[in-house]
């Protein structure tokens, strides 16, 4: 029976048999080809993704720098803007009045001058009295904004607080030793608002 031969019929299933299998193998490797190309493709895609977003990372990553160092100068302007604030106003504070005081030194001069004038005379003594109390009251109303007399004789000369007029021998003192006060000088705050006129020992 097993040599007998197949009708064409039977034939054709039997090469049909021995095809199917060889067809199964060719679709399973395609299939499988196909499958590995998309995963390729995905890791591909996936890399792409990944170089784009570090990209972008380092771009964001600068941009936040700039953007804090920015932040860091407006900081720092602010701050120096507040502090020459502080600063005006206090210096307003301070030599606000300086004007004003300048304008009353010639009144206290003046009442120096009256007091001087006055000399010893015992009949005039009350009203000697009276313009120093009233010169006081001007030396006090004036200390309360600290503007502060500078009355240097005896002192050494002092070129950033005096004036000097003149210099003269004077026996047994040291050069440069201020031996007369012309005019009182006067500072604001520690600043000098007007010098101290003197007369200097010469060497």
């Amino acid at each position: 029976m097993a040599n007998e031969e197949l009708n064409p019929t039977e034939q054709q299933q039997a090469n049909e048999a021995e095809a199917q299998p060889v067809e199964e193998v060719v679709s399973e490797t395609a299939e499988q080809n196909e499958a590995e190309v998309e995963v390729a493709a995905e890791e591909t895609e996936a890399s792409a993704d990944a170089d784009k977003l570090a990209q972008d990372l380092v771009a964001a990553t600068a941009e936040i720098e700039s953007l804090k160092d920015q932040m860091l100068r407006i900081q720092a302007e602010a701050q120096n803007v507040r502090r020459r604030a502080e600063q005006d106003v206090e210096k307003a504070h301070k030599f606000g009045v300086e004007k004003f005081a300048n304008e009353m030194l010639p009144i206290v001069d003046s009442l120096e001058r009256a007091i001087e004038a006055f000399g010893d005379d015992e009949a005039l003594k009350p009203m000697r009295e009276g313009v120093e109390m009233t010169m006081n009251m001007f030396l006090s109303g004036l200390d309360k904004f600290e503007m502060k007399q500078v009355n240097p004789k005896g002192e050494m000369f002092d070129p950033a607080l005096h004036q000097a007029m003149s210099m003269i021998p004077v026996p047994d003192t040291a050069a440069n030793t201020v031996v007369e006060v012309m005019q009182k000088g006067y500072t604001l705050h520690g600043r000098l608002v007007r010098p101290a006129m003197v007369i200097v020992a010469k060497g």
